[in-house]
């Protein structure tokens, strides 16, 4: 039995076909641990997204902010971009069935000293914390009322958490810090119109994980997200968005012994 993290698929079936059987994938035995962006500007994001699904309790998989944006494009709480290619899946017979399914997935998983998250965590949250909070928003969407939370996410304001945040406010600021956040400054405020690599850097911004005293560094972090920082292998952090749709490799890590598997891709 293997568990093996995935980073960002984003509609490359193919590649992720050849990964599993390069990794000899076996469902009945292993599992997959998915950071997120399953969807969105590769070519078959229905087929992955069926894929996933069909695997049932073999493959975890964390929400990421592609994965978010079908779901509030499907609500008409987003608007369809050019570089999208999601509507295969927004004219699919099962979309009610694989939207409803994705809505389900958790925006964080913790597991055996591993917290899989996709985009990153704040400096002051500890894991459990960032568990919690984690969990409103999964409350929230899968919520009667969940179209109200759908429509209160867009949008990048506050940029910072506050203990006594609530409401709409609230939610946004969990789900920004999660999946769309890469530079923060030493005490938490996101930054998010920088999106290329470390260097770039704003001025007085870091990227998230390097902020001195974090508090979720008892735990190794799973990320994804971040393409431009490229694949980081690190004691307390597995950064594993290697580039798939841009012609970098798909890439995987056993997290047994963190044995990294790779395969080629061609850009999307």
């Amino acid at each position: 039995m293997a568990t093996y993290a995935i980073g960002d698929i984003q509609g490359c079936f193919e590649p992720l076909q050849r990964l599993l059987a390069k990794l000899a994938f076996d469902a009945r035995q292993d599992r997959l641990w998915l950071v997120g962006d399953l969807v969105n500007r590769g070519p078959q994001s229905l087929e992955v997204l069926r894929f996933v699904k069909e695997l049932g309790p073999a493959a975890v998989t964390v929400l990421g902010n592609h994965d978010l944006h079908l779901i509030m494009l499907a609500e008409g709480s987003s608007r369809m971009r050019p570089d999208d290619t999601l509507s295969a899946i927004l004219a699919a017979p099962d979309r009610e069935e694989l939207l409803a399914w994705l809505r389900a997935r958790p925006l964080m998983h913790v597991e055996n000293g591993f917290a899989m998250v996709h985009a990153g965590l704040l400096p002051h949250w500890t894991v459990a914390e960032a568990r919690k909070l984690a969990g409103e928003v999964e409350v929230a969407l899968v919520a009667e009322n969940f179209r109200e939370l759908l429509a209160h996410l867009w949008g990048s304001e506050p940029p910072a958490w506050r203990d006594d945040l609530c409401g709409w406010a609230r939610m946004r600021v969990i789900v920004n810090a999660m999946t769309r956040m890469r530079f923060c400054s030493p005490d938490g405020l996101m930054e998010f119109k920088t999106k290329g690599e470390v260097n770039q850097a704003p001025q007085g911004f870091l990227p998230w994980f390097a902020v001195a005293g974090r508090r979720s560094v008892d735990h190794v972090l799973v990320t994804g997200h971040w393409s431009a920082l490229g694949l980081q292998l690190e004691a307390n952090l597995l950064a594993l968005d290697s580039g798939c749709l841009w012609g970098g490799p798909l890439s995987a890590v056993r997290l047994e012994d963190r044995t990294l598997i790779q395969v080629a891709c061609r850009p999307a």
